[in-house]
């Protein structure tokens, strides 16, 4: 035993001693140890998930050092004044290296930037960039470079700021991810009286008249309104609609950098889901051919993407509405419903810049129909969605399903079972349009000189019909 000690002693001091001589398939292994350990690197994909529920995560980077890649600080935003981009700097209790998953430390890259600045973590410099959720005075989240360190206050330190672009923080690093948006994200205010507002989640939680029929995932608004009416129509001819719509949206991003200071390859900004709705339009709409919008409720989210160390905060509005065009002549009795999904975006390469991405599949259900007299009407029960970065607004996409009813008689059916009199025909359809926004450059892509259409997508289909040609 004693031997055996010794040896193993004698071969552990010969492993560990650098003077140790290797065998020449062991340096060859080490070589191609470190050729995988650089490929890996270059492949590196920062990941894209949800921050927490009610995150403050900060990140900072000096792009003038040799690393000058984004750490998570904890640094905060202690508050912020929009008018003046003035800042008050947090610090926390420790250094933000304990919380990086690289080396060195935004406090440190500060100090060797500038070699009087301390490298304590309540110290920023000239020439921070700092990606921070929601915050006092910044409740779209903020990201800006520090442009003058004005002094010390009790609440940190008050910094002046200029507008920042993502590429300050991302640099060469690449990411991708869809991020679905919780439906209790959503601050929502009911614009008309009828609008119930149902949504569920894990831990069997149910909200509204709803909430127990809804999808994990998913919000749903139903909606009652009476709407304006011809004349001295009788009360039997009295128009209203009514419906729900159901959506699950998911933020989609992208990003693809070639650097701090240059353009990325690639970028995405988008939003995308899940699209459900079902209504009705009854009577004799005082409509006209142009068509009258009536928002029934407004929802606002600032979900936070955490992508690698930063804090890319999204933010997300969606109007719900009625829309209705008519020749005012028509009375309907229709019942429509629509399934399917859609996604609308933004997306940039180094060759042909920005360009827009638009697409929609929907389903519809059998419908029930009654058409009185002669006329056309068309009703839709849509949504537009803005989707932006810290406050500024990069894309905007109107999405409306609709049901169009037009008649030269009378149509009385249900299903694909109708009576007719006259020609008449109902379809379906959905309209996907919207505008890609100059504010898209926040990821550091060149400026374009004006807003870009997102592209009309228009798909209609026949749903009933009958009688002479329509």
């Amino acid at each position: 035993m004693p031997a055996l000690a010794v040896s193993a002693l004698l071969l552990a001091a010969g492993c560990s001693s650098p003077s140790s001589q290797a065998e020449p398939s062991s340096s060859a292994a080490g070589r191609q140890a470190d050729a995988e350990t650089a490929a890996s690197a270059a492949d590196r994909s920062l990941a894209v998930a949800a921050a927490p529920t009610g995150s403050t995560a900060t990140a900072t980077a000096h792009p003038g050092d040799s690393d000058g890649r984004a750490h998570r600080t904890k640094l905060s935003v202690s508050s912020y004044d929009g008018k003046t981009r003035r800042a008050v700097i947090a610090s926390g209790t420790a250094p933000s290296a304990t919380s990086s998953s690289t080396p060195s430390a935004t406090s440190s890259s500060s100090a060797s930037a500038s070699p009087g600045a301390s490298s304590a973590p309540h110290r920023t410099a000239v020439g921070d960039v700092i990606a921070s959720a929601p915050a006092p005075g910044a409740p779209n989240g903020l990201l800006a470079e520090v442009t003058k360190v004005i002094g010390e206050t009790d609440e940190g330190t008050e910094v002046q700021t200029a507008p920042a672009q993502l590429n300050a923080l991302l640099g060469d690093d690449t990411a991708k991810g869809s991020v679905p948006v919780a439906p209790d994200a959503f601050d929502i205010d009911e614009l008309l009286p009828d609008v119930d507002v149902s949504w569920s989640k894990t831990a069997d939680v149910h909200v509204g008249p709803q909430g127990a029929t809804v999808p994990l995932g998913s919000l749903r608004l139903d909606v009652r309104a009476d709407l304006p009416t011809v004349g001295n129509t009788s009360a039997s001819a009295a128009a209203s609609v009514s419906g729900f719509v159901q959506v699950a949206p998911q933020v989609d991003f992208r990003y693809g950098g070639e650097g701090t200071d240059t353009a990325p390859a690639s970028a995405y900004l988008g939003v995308s889901g899940d699209w459900t709705s079902g209504w009705s339009l009854k009577g004799r709409a005082g409509a006209s051919a142009t068509p009258v919008r009536i928002p029934f409720a407004t929802l606002h989210a600032d979900p936070v993407l955490q992508v690698g160390p930063v804090p890319v905060v999204v933010n997300l509005d969606l109007t719900c509405y009625l829309q209705i065009s008519g020749d005012g002549r028509i009375t309907v009795d229709v019942e429509q419903s629509l399934q399917g999904d859609f996604t609308a975006g933004g997306t940039f390469g180094l060759g042909q810049g920005w360009t827009p991405v638009s697409s929609s599949d929907m389903k519809s259900t059998p419908v029930r129909t009654s058409v009185t007299t002669a006329g056309s009407v068309k009703a839709a029960l849509g949504a537009q969605a803005t989707v932006g970065l810290y406050g500024s607004v990069g894309v905007v996409a109107d999405l409306a399903p609709y049901v169009r009813g037009e008649g030269a008689g009378t149509v009385t059916g249900t299903d694909s079972v109708f009576d007719a009199d006259g020609s008449w025909a109902v379809y379906g359809g959905v309209d996907l349009s919207g505008t890609l926004r100059l504010q898209l450059t926040i990821f550091g892509t060149p400026v374009f000189q004006r807003d870009i259409p997102l592209g009309a997508l228009h798909r209609e289909w026949k749903l009933a019909g009958g009688g002479s040609a329509s």
